[in-house]
């Protein structure tokens, strides 16, 4: 047999002993493809495909991933925006707030049961309840200026004493008075009518000036001291007066520093041709004034709910606009030619709480200038001084208020 080439291995014939001594053929088999012949092209050269698997090449790690970028923040010098206000200490939750509202609307049912036609008097009480503020009333006699602050004493729980002011009234006689007790031979104190929730000051202006000062105290510090002992009298307390405008025979003007106690000036005014005719009807049916029960007023809101109120009131917001217009109301007032004293800071102190006030009643938390226009001639009529020439020509209070507030602008 002839070999392909000097040094082929000839097919069939055992390996040498060389080739057997060799580590090649003393291993045993491997997956790995044996070697070649040195021809490639030989009779022994193996088939690819009798190699086994090809092995995979290794892979690359794929790049991390980018991570993402930062989250915007503001430059330092950026404030951030403000935080809505948190409510006062001790604000009533929204749903006492609500079920005192519609107590204090079902207040005016209440009291129409028995006076017609004076539904804004009626609201300018129960604002200045709810300031704890106190209200002259001042109409011409048999407007039911009396009937109105007894029938809403009766639609309230809340104790209610009414005094007489007479010429001959004694300070001694409102305030109370220390008296001597033979018993214990001590002396004790006596409460005068102003130790009550509700005190009805029916026709204030006939007393004389020494016992109208006795209310000074009364009004503004909400104590009597007798004897150089402060005494506090109860809460809530407020004091609802009446006048007469046109009568003058017999009476002691209410001096200004009296009227400034007073947070609200109510006028009533004759009633329409309407509510007159209910009016009449209302007697016609057997209506009679000194019989309230009879008329079917009850209470329907009492302390509690006043309470909550005026801590509503308190919690109302106000913007520094409407306190700018405010004191821009007030000022103007001062600068009228036909005022000889405008409305003090005090004055204007009141227009703000009977504006928020107003706003609470009315089902918000802010106060906006039509609230201040609103409530601005109850509040600040009592509080101008009119020059006398300007008296003659027939000048009155809610007249400037009218040009003021028509002149001074209104913030948008």
């Amino acid at each position: 047999m002839t070999t392909p080439y000097p040094g082929a291995p000839v097919p069939g014939a055992l390996p040498s002993s060389e080739d057997a001594g060799s580590e090649t053929l003393r291993a045993p088999l491997s997956p790995v493809a044996p070697p070649v012949a040195s021809h490639p092209t030989g009779p022994q050269a193996v088939a690819p495909a009798q190699w086994g698997p090809t092995p995979t090449p290794p892979v690359a790690p794929p790049p991390p991933a980018a991570a993402p970028p930062p989250a915007y923040q503001a430059p330092a010098y950026y404030p951030p925006p403000p935080a809505a206000p948190a409510p006062p200490p001790g604000t009533p939750t929204a749903a006492e707030q609500e079920a005192a509202r519609a107590a204090l609307i079902r207040l005016r049912t209440e009291v129409g049961k028995a006076v017609i036609g004076q539904d804004a008097a009626v609201s300018g009480l129960v604002v200045a309840l709810l300031c704890r503020g106190h209200a002259l009333l001042e109409g011409v006699p048999g407007v039911a200026k009396t009937l109105l602050v007894r029938t809403l004493a009766r639609a309230l729980t809340l104790d209610t004493k009414r005094l007489q002011f007479t010429p001959d009234l004694m300070p001694g006689d409102v305030t109370g008075s220390l008296f001597y007790d033979t018993k214990t031979g001590e002396f004790g104190f006596r409460p005068g009518p102003v130790f009550t929730n509700l005190l009805l000051a029916d026709e204030i202006n006939r007393t004389p000036p020494k016992t109208q000062a006795a209310l000074l105290e009364v009004m503004e510090e909400r104590q009597v001291s007798i004897d150089g002992t402060p005494r506090p009298l109860p809460s809530p307390f407020a004091v609802l007066a009446t006048q007469n405008p046109v009568e003058h025979e017999g009476t002691y003007p209410l001096p200004e520093a009296q009227l400034d106690r007073f947070l609200v000036k109510v006028t009533l005014p004759m009633p329409p041709r309407d509510d007159e005719i209910k009016v009449l009807a209302h007697h016609a049916a057997g209506f009679d004034p000194s019989d309230l029960d009879a008329a079917g007023v009850s209470a329907v809101a009492g302390p509690t709910e006043l309470a909550v109120a005026r801590a509503g009131a308190r919690a109302v917001q106000v913007r520094p606009e409407v306190l700018a217009y405010i004191v821009d109301v007030a000022r103007a007032t001062r600068s009228q030619p036909s005022v000889l004293l405008g409305v003090s800071p005090r004055g204007a102190t009141a227009l703000l709480a009977t504006s928020k006030a107003w706003a609470w009643l009315s089902g918000r938390g802010y106060a906006t200038p039509d609230d201040v226009k609103a409530l601005a001639r109850a509040t600040l009529r009592h509080r101008i001084s009119l020059r006398p020439e300007a008296e003659l020509d027939g000048v009155t209070g809610d007249r400037v208020l009218e040009q003021v507030l028509a002149t001074v602008p209104v913030p948008r």
